[in-house]
């Protein structure tokens, strides 16, 4: 299962650079993020899906860059 989300999330499509500050928080401290900051992409032009699809890309990746560190310290 493992390699099948490493191997989904290495094939998805690199969010826009407009995105950056918000996956940046989604991925740095999620618990932080708020309806003011979906309410901007959507202000900004980007669709839920668009948004949605990026951020559990993000959430994704940085799971598995957390699992792999812990793995590491582990082992």
């Amino acid at each position: 299962m493992l390699d099948e989300l490493r191997s989904l999330n290495a094939q998805a499509t690199p969010a826009p650079p407009e995105m950056g500050p918000y996956l940046a928080k989604v991925r740095d401290r999620a618990y932080t993020v708020v309806d003011a900051d979906v309410d901007g992409l959507k202000e900004a032009g980007f669709s839920e899906d668009e948004i949605f699809e990026n951020t559990v890309a993000v959430a994704i990746s940085e799971g598995l860059r957390r699992l792999d560190r812990a793995e590491e310290a582990i082992g």
